[in-house]
C-alpha cells in the first residue's frame, strides 16, 4: 500500500470513528432533552437544526443542488425516513440506551432482505447465513420469554423502515449528488417532523435548548462524516467501526441515567456485529467482482447504512 493510500484509509477510519462518536453523543442528548419533551418534539428540534447547520451544503455548491427530476422520491423516502426516526427517537427515549442503539444495527440484515425483494440481489447461502445470525443476535437481545418490552418493537419497527430508506438511497445516488440527498431530505423532514411535534408540543425551557440544539448539530456531523468515510474506504472495513456507538452510549447510560450493564444486550450486539461485519465484507467483494466480470456488472449491490 502507498504512502498516500495509508493516508486515505486512516481518513477514513477516522471519519467513521467520528461519526460513531456523533450519533452516540445525538443519542445521548437526546435522552437528556426527554427530562422535558416528548421525542417527536425533539425530532422535529433535531432536524430544524440539522438544517441551519446543513444549509453551509446550499452555499458551496450553489442553488444549483436542488435541481431534480426525483422529487417524488424524494418525498418518498423523507415520508419513510420520518416515521423511522420517530420510531428511533421513541425507543431512545423509552428503552435503556445500549437496547435501543444495539437494535438499531439490525438495519443492514432487512436491508439484504429488501435487496432480494426490491433490488432483484441475488444473496446466497452464506449471507443469508450471516442475516440468520444476526437476527438470532436480535432474539439475545429482545429475550422473548424473558424480560420482554413492547417498546423493542418500535426500536425494530425504525430499523426495518431504515433499511427501507437505504434501499430508496441507493435508487437516488444513481444520480444525485451526496450532499443533495442531505440537504433535500433535511428540508423535506422539517415540516414532515412539526405535525407530529405539535400534537405533543411543550416550549422547550433553561438547557433543554442546549441539548435539541446539539442534537441536530451531531446529526448532521455524524451524517456528513459516515457519508465521506464511506467515500474512502471499503464499507467491509468501515461498518465494523460503527459499532463503536454501542459501548459509548452503553457507559453513557451507566454514568448519566444509572443504567445497567446488560450482559443479554452486549452478547446480542456482539452477535450483530458478527452478522453486520460478513455481510459488509461480501457486499465488498460483490462490488469488485462487478467492476471486473461483465456478467455481474449490472447487479446492485446491497445498500448498507
Amino acid at each position: 500500500m502507498s504512502e498516500e493510500a495509508g493516508r486515505t484509509v486512516w481518513r477514513a477510519v477516522a471519519l467513521m470513528m467520528a461519526s460513531a462518536l456523533m450519533f452516540g453523543c445525538m443519542a445521548v442528548v437526546i435522552r437528556l432533552a426527554s427530562e422535558q419533551l416528548h421525542p417527536f418534539e425533539i425530532a422535529f428540534f433535531r432536524n430544524l437544526f440539522g438544517l441551519l447547520f446543513a444549509l453551509p451544503l446550499l452555499l458551496r455548491h450553489g442553488p444549483g443542488l436542488l435541481r431534480t427530476s426525483k422529487l417524488p422520491l424524494y418525498l418518498f423516502r423523507s415520508l419513510i425516513g420520518i416515521v423511522s426516526m420517530l420510531c428511533g427517537f421513541w425507543a431512545i427515549v423509552n428503552l435503556p440506551l445500549a437496547q435501543a442503539v444495539s437494535l438499531s444495527h439490525a438495519t443492514p440484515l432487512f436491508v439484504t432482505i429488501g435487496a432480494v425483494l426490491v433490488l432483484g440481489e441475488v444473496v446466497r447461502a452464506r449471507r443469508w447465513t450471516a442475516v440468520a445470525l444476526g437476527f438470532f443476535g436480535v432474539l439475545l437481545i429482545v429475550r422473548p420469554g424473558g424480560e420482554f418490552s413492547p417498546g423493542v418493537l418500535v426500536a425494530l419497527l425504525a430499523a426495518a423502515l431504515s433499511a427501507a430508506v437505504a434501499i430508496s438511497i441507493k435508487f437516488l445516488s444513481r444520480t444525485e449528488k451526496p450532499d443533495a440527498i442531505v440537504l433535500y431530505t433535511t428540508l423535506l423532514w422539517v415540516p414532515l417532523s412539526l405535525l407530529p411535534a405539535l400534537w405533543v408540543w411543550e416550549n422547550p425551557q433553561g438547557i433543554i435548548w442546549l441539548w435539541i440544539v446539539l442534537a441536530g448539530l451531531f446529526g448532521t456531523l455524524g451524517h456528513m462524516c459516515w457519508a465521506r468515510a464511506l467515500r474512502l474506504g471499503d464499507a467491509s472495513m468501515l461498518t465494523p467501526i460503527s459499532f463503536l456507538q454501542v459501548p459509548l452510549v452503553a457507559a453513557a447510560g451507566y454514568l448519566l441515567f444509572e443504567e445497567g450493564l446488560d450482559l443479554w444486550i452486549a452478547a446480542g450486539a456482539a452477535v450483530i456485529f458478527g452478522a453486520n461485519a460478513y455481510i459488509a465484507q461480501r457486499e465488498a467483494v460483490l462490488a469488485r467482482r462487478a467492476v471486473t466480470d461483465p456478467e455481474i456488472a449490472g447487479e446492485p449491490p446491497a445498500a448498507s447504512r
